[in-house]
């Protein structure tokens, strides 16, 4: 199973995007899901979970300006950005999640990616 990110690109400071996730060979629509960001010579970092019982979490750095969301109708899931800053730059990519002795874990290999470039 392989999620796929879409609809990064090149956007300025102030402005907004919408990534779209497909799943291909998956249904995940009872699944735990994530977005994930990773910057140049830095780490991949979680940046939204949407839990399948409801809710959502967020990282500090983007509480208030990002929205995770998903249609299962479509398969599909999204993360809405807004207010864009040069550090959300980096390569999105999406997974499927689940919570494990604490900790967040990935169930699926990593797809390509889609690219965010913020611009001041």
């Amino acid at each position: 199973v392989q999620l796929q990110a879409s609809g990064g690109g090149l956007v300025q400071v102030g402005g907004s995007l919408r990534l779209s996730c497909t799943g291909s060979g998956t249904a995940f629509g009872s699944d735990d899901v994530a977005w994930y960001r990773q910057a140049e010579e830095k780490q991949r970092e979680v940046v939204a979970v949407l839990w399948s019982a409801g809710g959502a979490n967020y990282a500090e750095s983007v509480k208030g300006r990002f929205t995770i969301s998903r249609d299962n109708v479509k398969n599909t899931m999204y993360l809405q950005m807004t207010s864009l800053k040069p550090e959300d730059t980096g390569v999105y990519y999406c997974n499927r999640v689940r919570l494990r002795t604490g900790q967040l874990r990935t169930l699926d290999a990593w797809g390509q990616g889609t690219q965010v470039t913020v611009s001041s």
